[in-house]
């Protein structure tokens, strides 16, 4: 299964970032070997909207099972839903931190948006 989290950073040790839309990065890891990979969202950092949207397509374009944030707006979700992405919120910590609170069953499942729309 592939984990996309939101991050700040390039790495494992990033802080997470609580924007999905507008993350800096997102970390791609592989449960079954523990690989990774950066890919670099700044293309939606400043986008006027859509940026939930074109992020949620990337996430999807990168092999993605599972998106874990800290928030996820509207568009985003139904985006992500439609995908048949699971969307999992309250990353908190570094990517390593928040992907072993995955792992560990400790984070739950977000059945809908989590903050409103950008405008």
């Amino acid at each position: 299964m592939k984990i996309a989290i939101s991050s700040q950073g390039k790495d494992m040790g990033s802080p997470c970032d609580m924007r999905f839309g507008r993350a800096k990065y997102f970390i791609v890891i592989d449960s079954d070997t523990g690989d990774f990979s950066a890919h670099d969202n700044s293309q939606n950092l400043n986008a006027p909207q859509g940026a939930g949207i074109q992020a949620a397509k990337n996430v999807n374009d990168f092999g993605a099972d599972v998106v874990v944030s800290g928030n996820v707006g509207p568009k985003a979700f139904t985006t992500l839903k439609a995908a048949g992405i699971s969307i999992y919120t309250g990353a908190a910590g570094t990517v390593q931190e928040t992907f072993e609170s995955f792992n560990s069953g400790k984070l739950k499942k977000t059945e809908m948006a989590t903050v409103e729309g950008h405008w």
